[in-house]
Order: C-alpha cells, then sequence, then structure tokens
C-alpha cells in the first residue's frame, strides 16, 4: 500500500508521511517476526541451520532488489518501478497460504503468560548480556553501511590499471565503495549460512564470541594498514562473512533459553538493541566526521564495542532457563 501510495505522491511531505507506512510493513516483516516463525516450525536439530538460511535469504534480497531496480530505472520512471515491486510484494502474499506448517509439539509446552515469561527473562543476567552485545552488532553495521564508502573514497588509492577490479566495471575509488557494501552482501549469505550450520555442532556462545573477535581484528588491521583497493576487497569480503552471522546464533540462543512460544518478542527486544546499536554508529560517524574531519575515531569506537560484545557473551548461561531454575530451587 505505501509504495503503490507513493508511486502518486507528489510532495515531500506525503513521500515522508508514506516512508512510515513503508517502515511498518518492512518492521512486520523483519527478523524478529520471521526468525521467531522459523524457529516455531523447525526442530531443535534443525533450528540453528534454518535461521542461518533465513538470515542469508534477507540478503539475497538485498543484492537482488537494487539491482533489479537499477535495471528498471534505465527504462522507466521511479513511479512505474514502485508499483512493479508493489506486485511482487502481492505476489508473495499470494504464496503465504500455501506456506503453512504444522507446529512441533515442543513449541507448545510453554503455556506460561508473556508477562511471567518476559519477567524471568529480564531478571536473567544471560538476556541483558545478549541483548548489550547485540547493540555492538548494530553498531558496526550501520556505521560501515553508511560511511563505507564515502570512506573509501576519501582515503583509498587509486584503481591499478589492467586490474581485475577495472574489468568488473570497477574504475574508481567512488564505485569501489559501492562495490565493497555489494561484496560484503555476498559474503554474507555464505556466512550466515555456515553460522547456522556450526550453531548446530558448537556452543552458540562461543562461536559469537569468535565472531566478535574476528571483526574487531579484521576492523583493527584494516585501519592500521594503508588502505588500496586489495584491502578494501580482503575487509569487505572477511567482514560480510561476520556480517549477519550473529542473527542466527543469537535467535537461536534466544528460542533455546527462554523457549518458542514468545520467541518473537524476546528476539525483538534484543534486535531493538541492534538497531539502536545501528542508530548511534550512523550518527556518531557523521558526527565525529565533521567534528574532528576524519573516521578513524569512530572506527576505533567500533573495535573497542566489538572486543567488549567478544568479552560479554562468554558467560551466558546456554542452558535453558526453566532447566536452570529447578536446579536451582
Amino acid at each position: 500500500l505505501g509504495l503503490v501510495m507513493s508511486s502518486y505522491a507528489v510532495s515531500p511531505e506525503a513521500h515522508q508521511m508514506l516512508g512510515i507506512l513503508i517502515g511498518f510493513g518492512i518492521a512486520g516483516t523483519g527478523f524478529g517476526v520471521i526468525l521467531a516463525v522459523i524457529g516455531r516450525t523447525t526442530s531443535a536439530e534443525n533450528r540453528s541451520l534454518a535461521l542461518g538460511v533465513a538470515t542469508a535469504a534477507g540478503s539475497v534480497g538485498q543484492i537482488v532488489g537494487p539491482t533489479i531496480a537499477n535495471a528498471l530505472l534505465l527504462t522507466m520512471p521511479w513511479s512505474e518501478v514502485f508499483l512493479i515491486f508493489a506486485v511482487a510484494i502481492i505476489a508473495v502474499l499470494a504464496v503465504l497460504p500455501f506456506m503453512k506448517t504444522d507446529i512441533p509439539a515442543e513449541s507448545q509446552k510453554l503455556e506460561e503468560s508473556l508477562g511471567h515469561v518476559f519477567k524471568k527473562a529480564l531478571c536473567d543476567p544471560s538476556y541483558s548480556l545478549l541483548f548489550l552485545g547485540f547493540f555492538s552488532c548494530g553498531f558496526q553495521l550501520g556505521f560501515i553501511t553508511a560511511h563505507f564508502p564515502a570512506f573509501i573514497t576519501e582515503m583509498c588509492s587509486a584503481i591499478p590499471q589492467n586490474s581485475i577490479l577495472r574489468s568488473m566495471g570497477v574504475s574508481s575509488v567512488s564505485s569501489l565503495g559501492a562495490f565493497s557494501i555489494a561484496l560484503i552482501g555476498g559474503a554474507n549469505i555464505v556466512g550466515a549460512i555456515a553460522a547456522g550450520a556450526l550453531g548446530k555442532h558448537f556452543p552458540k556462545k562461543h562461536l559469537l564470541s569468535l565472531i566478535y573477535l574476528g571483526r574487531t581484528l579484521a576492523a583493527s588491521a584494516f585501519i592500521l594498514t594503508p588502505m588500496t583497493p586489495d584491502t578494501v576487497v580482503l575487509f569487505s569480503i572477511t567482514m560480510g562473512a561476520l556480517w549477519l552471522a550473529t542473527v542466527p546464533l543469537t535467535s537461536g540462543l534466544v528460542a533455546h533459553i527462554y523457549g518458542l512460544k514468545y520467541m518473537g518478542t524476546l528476539y525483538g527486544l534484543i534486535f531493538l538493541s541492534h538497531q539502536l546499536g545501528s542508530f548511534v554508529g550512523v550518527w556518531l560517524g557523521g558526527k565525529f566526521y565533521d567534528q574532528f574531519g576524519s573516521y578513524d575515531l569512530v572506527w576505533w569506537v567500533g573495535v573497542g564495542i566489538g572486543a567488549f560484545s567478544a568479552i560479554i557473551h562468554l558467560p551466558v548461561q546456554e542452558h535453558p532457563l526453566e532447566l536452570r531454575l529447578k536446579i536451582s530451587s
């Protein structure tokens, strides 16, 4: 509805108001909702991998969607492109009734009220640690998505003649900035699925600590090394592999520790921390650049909170909360 109405909007105010409507729609189909559905309709054995595949699917859309939109914009006005994407969304809605899956019995065991489960989760230190740790993920993703292309354009050396990048159509550092975001998205598909698969066999909290540690080391090495097209590509692939690898592991932990019935609400609150971190990363990047004329300080802030997240995931108790409460009583 937001896309259809936006295609006919003629004023900035109308576009802004309809953008809010589109935002509500995106929120209703975001990770907090989708992963809760995936978690409730998959077995415990396959849940981690399924969450990883669902996370990766979102990245596929982020790569395919802009590519299709760019191609369409070469042949038609933007308003018609909006209508085409609206039709695509309607097509997805038409498929949903055929995707019903019976919820496994284990997801129906908890009959506690939301308030009771929510209170127990908030009193559990592990929930607070997951909440704080996910802030780092959002901070790094928000900052890099918003400011990395400009950082590359400003600091990177020129693309060498006869390089592989030039043969791929990347002939300037400005185009390298856009290409780096695409590389991150592509590597993220592999990383998210791999993280989901590994979460089936290894403690998720340890994998999360390793992911945040990997991000911290990658960012440190990148900003301490003279920036060249090769280092940009290497960093983009490395960071992309770790990009949303935290999502299937964090959502899987929430499902395992606190149960499936209210997974959407409990994971949604933790995802709020991610979104707050994203806001701070984007805002602080611009604020520090305007104040100091450089992105260096905000990069080191990201390194610091990444190291913090790597540490605070270690004490997380992976055993189900109900089991821990029974043992303690």
